[in-house]
């Protein structure tokens, strides 16, 4: 059985005449009835009967044509897909993302979506993983990135692992440190996210899976914020190692003991099919996290996460 053979079937399903249905397929007649009988010989049923002059479908042919219909609809809208990931896309495309991944890789992305498709118009906002999520769910966005959501209505693709690392300005006691142990970070004053941010949830679980209580100076989400603090101040921050791949002036320093990971993806909602612009940005966007060095450290340290996961839960 072939594909030809279906489309044969659902054409002369619909008109009840091998004159009209071989036109719609673009065959002869005879071709229409031979590929007909082969395909009533293969399923070892009669499709169709003849009364009169008039051509009526069997019940085995209308339980059939439910399943044929649906099959290529599907089939058709895969080709469509893939066809007009080809072809310039129109339209918009709506994404939500954390401050994380609005630093340096959602810029390199859309720079990238949009040299390949200058007419779709992007938006963006920048909002805390559960907006995120909720975004997603409720059809505000097209595409979320950010960190694994409550939201029932969201699929999560994970991206990769991502770590944190401690972030000091070079005249910092800790600058010359090439790691610290979390341990370390007690009475340490830091900057850290608000307490409302699931990160900052994820980081108090780690301090107290060592004991440690560092020093809340400041708190504050804007990235870009902290990291001018931490320029202004001696105070640490610890941050995803995603959003400083561009921080050149700054010291960097791993934490170890455990190292805080995190593990970003793609959200989509669950009960929508994604629009063409959200799926071709998709693409871009795994290939752009690929290729940071994030990936890689994340693949070198995807064994200790479980791990670390099930200390702080």
């Amino acid at each position: 059985m072939e594909l030809r053979h279906l489309r044969y079937f659902a054409a002369l399903a619909e008109q009840l005449n091998f004159t009209r249905a071989a036109a719609t397929v673009h065959v002869t007649q005879s071709t229409l009835s031979h590929q007909i009988k082969q395909l009533e010989t293969e399923i070892g049923h009669r499709l169709f009967d003849r009364i009169g002059k008039r051509i009526v479908i069997t019940e085995a042919g209308e339980q059939l044509l439910s399943k044929v219909k649906v099959a290529l609809s599907e089939i058709d809208d895969g080709l469509r897909g893939l066809r007009g990931t080809a072809q310039q896309l129109n339209g918009s495309l709506r994404i939500g993302v954390t401050h994380t991944f609005n630093v340096s890789l959602l810029p390199t992305c859309i720079d990238i979506f949009l040299s390949k498709h200058p007419s779709v118009r992007v938006t963006v906002q920048e909002l805390n993983g559960e907006s995120v999520g909720r975004g997603v769910a409720s059809g505000d966005f097209d595409v979320g990135i950010a960190y694994r959501s409550s939201a029932t209505a969201i699929s999560f693709e994970p991206l990769c692992n991502d770590e944190m690392a401690l972030v000091v300005c070079s005249t910092h006691p800790l600058a010359s440190r090439k790691r610290i142990r979390m341990v370390e970070l007690h009475r340490q004053n830091l900057v850290l996210s608000t307490s409302d941010t699931t990160t900052r949830e994820l980081l108090e679980g780690w301090f107290r899976s060592v004991g440690a209580e560092p020093v809340i100076v400041v708190e504050m989400n804007p990235i870009a914020s902290v990291l001018a603090l931490v320029r202004r101040m001696k105070i640490g921050a610890i941050i995803s190692r995603q959003a400083l791949i561009e921080v050149k002036d700054l010291c960097i320093i791993p934490i170890e003991n455990p190292t805080p990971i995190r593990t970003p993806g793609i959200l989509w909602n669950r009960n929508q099919q994604p629009t063409a612009a959200a799926k071709s940005f998709a693409v871009i966007l795994r290939k752009a996290v690929m290729g940071t060095p994030m990936a890689a450290r994340g693949r070198r340290s995807a064994h200790r996460f479980d791990g670390m996961i099930g200390s702080i839960t």
